[in-house]
């Protein structure tokens, strides 16, 4: 998935800018890791700032994973990944489906840095991920920490459909309450 944004900005040249969206390349951790930790600063994502956080945007699970860039500088991130037993959206999708839900990839790591929202950077990078799980034959789900009212937000007007809100409890003394999304029909997500 290589595409480019219909938004533009301008740059200090006056040119206009446009997000492009391609693939994540080994070389481009680093400056994830940068975006990461200025949303961090400011957002308070991740809740718990990972020990490696290189490592935490590449799970185990990982299928894929994307980068937004502007300007030649990495701005936003996405992955999507396997479900695995301890995941709430792919179990709340299958238990609405009746158990015949079919296998889900979990949408995972999205985050804009703050220099550049505003520009459908976020929404780019989703619809990218869904697109992805359905040439993968997956229903893409997602949680969101239920505090998170930008993320919910942006789910929401992308058409995600509410699964549920459950309880996860993330280590001693830490329980958090997540929300679950599925994507909707893909004649919704254009």
């Amino acid at each position: 998935m290589e595409h480019e944004s219909g938004t533009a900005s301008g740059s200090a040249s006056g040119a206009v800018v446009r997000p492009l969206v391609r693939g994540r390349r080994d070389g481009d951790l680093e400056d994830c890791v940068r975006a990461l930790a200025e949303v961090h600063r400011r957002d308070g994502y991740p809740v718990n700032w990972p020990a490696e956080p290189a490592a935490w945007l590449s799970p185990p699970s990982l299928l894929a994973a994307w980068v937004a860039e502007l300007d030649g500088r990495v701005v936003g991130h996405i992955g999507l990944c396997g479900s695995g037993p301890g995941d709430a959206a792919p179990a709340l999708w299958g238990s609405r489906q009746g158990g015949e839900g079919g296998a889900t990839a979990v949408v995972s790591r999205l985050f804009v840095a703050p220099v550049a929202r505003g520009q459908g950077i976020g929404a780019l990078l989703v619809r990218g991920a869904v697109q992805d799980a359905r040439g993968r034959a997956l229903q893409p789900v997602l949680d969101v920490v239920a505090s998170d009212a930008a993320a919910l937000a942006l789910y929401e007007r992308l058409g995600w459909e509410a699964l549920g809100t459950v309880e996860q409890r993330w280590g001693p003394g830490q329980t958090v309450a997540v929300r679950c999304f599925a994507a909707p029909p893909s004649a919704s997500l254009d």
